[in-house]
């Protein structure tokens, strides 16, 4: 995968959580999207629901996404301190805790509702997902 588009309904409010608020650097910047690189050749794009419509054919789906975007760090520590900053800027969080799975995580929303695991992995797929210490 090179990209992750997301049809937001708000590319302003969006750019305002993500580039002023979470203080990620765009790589390119439009009328109606906004692109940010989030991994060794990954990219994920923010483009206006009209944007979007005009290129696919078809409005998205409104409502849940039942997908999760998912971002892990090292420690419980560093993912409390994303959630905290998430909901510093307003975004609904739910808390890090200690997961059945043997991780810890938690979760926050974006302005459209996309919502972020924060997470800890631990074993194989932490070692997969995190850059070699």
């Amino acid at each position: 995968m090179s990209f992750l588009t997301l049809a937001v309904s708000d590319l302003a409010r969006s750019r305002e959580f993500y580039v002023d608020g979470l203080g990620w650097e765009p790589i390119f910047s439009g009328d109606d999207v906004i692109m940010f690189p989030v991994a060794d050749r990954m990219i994920l794009s923010l483009w206006s629901i009209e944007g979007f419509t005009a290129e696919i054919g078809e409005a998205p789906a409104s409502g849940v996404a039942p997908v999760t975007l998912a971002h892990n760090l090292a420690t419980p520590a560093e993912v409390d301190a994303v959630l905290s900053e998430a909901a510093r800027l307003g975004a609904p969080v739910v808390s890090g805790q200690r997961r059945e799975w043997g991780g810890y995580s938690g979760y926050f929303s974006d302005p459209d509702g996309f919502r972020w695991e924060i997470a800890v992995n631990p074993g194989e797929t932490g070692d997969f997902v995190l850059p070699p210490r």
